[in-house]
This record gives structure tokens, C-alpha cells and sequence, in this order.
């Protein structure tokens, strides 16, 4: 596979770590039963940016408190790093596009000295009475709803050919929209389960792997 054009878009929560970094930080400070949203939500009775604007309205810590919190806490996906390293090598732009919240995936990043990687994720401002969330598209508007597939519309009409990688539901629309798709989770449950075209990976070394025989 050619890099020219070629465009990897990740997400990240339970993509590139291993478990969901909100669930962990909602689970330490909501106050408040922010899980019968996420019920709500894999229900499908809620967007996704709409469960995560209402279950972080329930966090009232400071960003230096959520972050300390973190610190020992975030397990990333084997590989990461010398995926990261990969797709510089090879050409490819490499962008995290994540319904999770920009501070804290720029942190980790920060702690794995990638802090180049480009990002694109929710904005939060913080308050003592909850905190603020809000997801801007690629065109500057707040989106209520599509933020991933709205960055993947994007990049495929930019002229990129998208390498899709992700772990759950809110990746199914974007990983549809792509060229080539690396599924875990529930994401590569529903690839199979409707014969949509994927690659498993438990690791990033896996993906390192499948890229070199494209």
C-alpha cells in the first residue's frame, strides 16, 4: 500500500488503552448514577456525545485532580508506541479522532512523549457545579452527534485513503465510511456479524504487521 494520501484514524478508549479512560474517571467523581446513561446509551437512546455531555455535567473535581487520579491508572494497548513510530516512518498521518475528552488523551500522550500526534476529541471547561463538555466538527461547529464519522467524511473527501482503527459501537459508522478497517471489541463483533471486511488485532504490533503486507 502506497502512503501517499494514506491517513490512519484511531480512536482511542479502549483502542489505544486498554479499557475506557472516562469509565474510570465517571466511575472516581460523578456524582451521580452516570451508568444508567451509559445504559441509556447502548440502548441507543442517546447519542454518544450526548451521554458523555450529561455524565461529565456530573464531575465537579478540578482537571489537576482528574489527572493525578489517572497516574498509574492507564494501561496502553501494547505497540502503541512503535506504531506511532511506523506511521511516521512510513508517511502515513496519523490522527486520533475519540468521543472521550481532549485533556486527558493529550496527557497520556504527554506521559508516552507522543505529544505530535494530532487529536481531535471532546473539549471540557471546568467547573465546580460540572463540568463543561462539547465536541466541534471539522468544520468548527459543535456537533450533538457524528463526530467520528464527521472527521472520516472529511479525510475521505480530502482526497486521504482511511485506515480505520477501533473498539466499539460508536466506531462501526466511521469504520464503514473507510478503506481499511482494524476491529477489536465490539466493533469487530459487528464486522462479523454483517460480513463488513476487517482485521482483528489484540495488539499494535498487529496492525504493524498487517500494514507491511498491504
Amino acid at each position: 500500500m502506497s502512503s501517499l494520501n494514506s491517513l490512519v484514524q484511531c480512536d482511542f478508549d479502549g483502542t489505544v488503552t486498554e479499557e475506557d479512560v472516562s469509565f474510570f474517571l465517571l466511575d472516581s467523581f460523578a456524582q451521580g448514577d452516570w451508568r444508567k446513561l451509559l445504559r441509556d446509551y447502548k440502548e441507543h437512546r442517546m447519542s454518544v456525545g450526548e451521554f458523555n455531555t450529561k455524565a461529565f455535567a456530573m464531575v465537579k473535581a478540578d482537571k489537576s485532580t482528574l489527572l493525578r487520579a489517572l497516574r498509574g491508572n492507564v494501561r496502553v494497548r501494547p505497540g502503541f508506541h512503535e506504531f506511532a513510530d511506523y506511521c511516521r516512518t512510513r508517511g502515513f498521518r496519523l490522527v486520533i479522532v475519540s468521543n472521550g475528552l481532549e485533556f486527558y488523551i493529550r496527557a497520556i500522550l504527554d506521559s508516552l512523549r507522543l505529544s505530535n500526534i494530532e487529536v481531535h476529541a471532546a473539549q471540557a471547561s471546568f467547573d465546580p457545579r460540572g463540568m463543561k463538555v462539547r465536541y466541534v466538527g471539522p468544520a468548527g461547529a459543535v456537533l450533538e452527534d457524528g463526530f467520528k464519522e464527521a472527521y472520516t467524511k472529511s479525510f475521505v473527501s480530502s482526497g486521504y485513503r482511511v485506515i480505520y482503527i477501533g473498539n466499539g459501537d460508536s466506531d462501526i459508522v466511521p469504520a464503514k465510511l473507510a478503506h481499511h478497517v482494524f476491529a477489536t471489541g465490539d466493533l469487530l463483533s459487528y464486522c462479523r456479524q454483517n460480513d463488513i471486511q476487517c482485521k482483528p488485532f489484540q495488539d499494535f504490533i498487529d496492525i504493524v504487521a498487517e500494514l507491511e503486507l498491504m
